[in-house]
């Protein structure tokens, strides 16, 4: 199966319908993917057609279920799943996050060849950030532990803002160590096609809205 129709497929057992330019842009971000891999170990998955259904369709899955809001991405790492969602939804401003200098460094050059200009990037370490103004929601793949995740970027979300942390399993002891005066009652089932496993995406709330 090539990348082009496994890409079709996914997004045909989402039911998503993107914007023009958006399927190229995608098949496009997985060859960068596949090229600059070889030598910054982005990912571990080295095969284009399964980074599709493992990476592009995984992170897709949530568009329905995402608040809208600007958005950022924490511990993104190789951009999963910011750069996905950034293609796919134009008028949402995403930021992308790593510690990672060189994922950080092909996160920018993705965005620039990409054409995204809906997307900014940075590098650092997210607990010590402080930009001038506040995301209404931040997002993580792979970054910490529910609680983690939410200790440290906190400070980054507006009041009454959304966490929301993709998950495996149903995390039941992850939910029970969130911080005081955070709401995590939304759990997603996601249904993801061609990826093997459960898929959830849980959604946070501080008491605060606005």
């Amino acid at each position: 199966m090539t990348t082009a129709a496994a890409l079709a497929g996914g997004l045909k057992g989402l039911g998503l319908l993107l914007p023009g330019e958006a399927t190229g842009k995608l098949l496009a971000y997985v060859e960068l993917l596949v090229k600059w891999n070889r030598t910054y170990n982005l990912t571990a998955i080295r095969e284009p057609e399964r980074m599709v259904s493992h990476h592009l369709i995984d992170s897709l899955a949530v568009l329905p279920h995402l608040p809208e809001g600007s958005l950022l991405d924490v511990g993104s790492g190789g951009g999963l799943p910011g750069i996905p969602i950034a293609i796919a939804q134009p008028q949402r401003r995403v930021t992308l996050n790593d510690s990672n200098h060189k994922k950080g460094a092909f996160m920018q050059q993705a965005a620039i060849e990409l054409g995204l200009a809906n997307v900014d990037v940075h590098i650092g370490r997210v607990e010590a950030w402080r930009p001038g103004v506040l995301f209404d929601g931040a997002i993580s793949r792979a970054f910490a532990e529910l609680a983690d995740f939410i200790a440290a970027c906190r400070h980054l979300v507006r009041p009454g803002g959304f966490f929301a942390a993709m998950k495996g399993l149903h995390p039941h002891e992850e939910i029970a160590k969130v911080p005081q005066g955070m709401s995590c009652d939304s759990v997603i089932r996601l249904g993801v096609p061609l990826a093997v496993g459960d898929r959830h995406l849980v959604l946070c709330r501080s008491g605060i809205q606005t």
